[in-house]
């Protein structure tokens, strides 16, 4: 039971990472603050679901990621 949680773990702390690593970030710079208008004026539909769609994985994980830590270190 222990290596599995420990498998389990290591495997949710990869996809949490890459998850993380996938999404842009809140604020591209000084380039992001000019052309942030534009694009929240015009919209971005298509990029606006991914990023959805990457915060709905990312929470997944990270509450899975707490879990399963709490798991293994009730059954350490």
């Amino acid at each position: 039971m222990d290596v599995f949680l420990k498998v389990v773990l290591i495997i949710v702390s990869i996809g949490l990472i890459a998850v993380v690593l996938l999404q842009k970030g809140k604020s591209a710079g000084l380039s992001g603050a000019i052309t942030g208008g534009a694009e929240h004026l015009f919209g971005k539909q298509k990029a606006r679901g991914m990023d959805l769609l990457l915060s709905r994985v990312t929470m997944g994980l990270a509450i899975a990621f707490i879990v399963v830590a709490l798991l293994v270190a009730y059954f350490a």
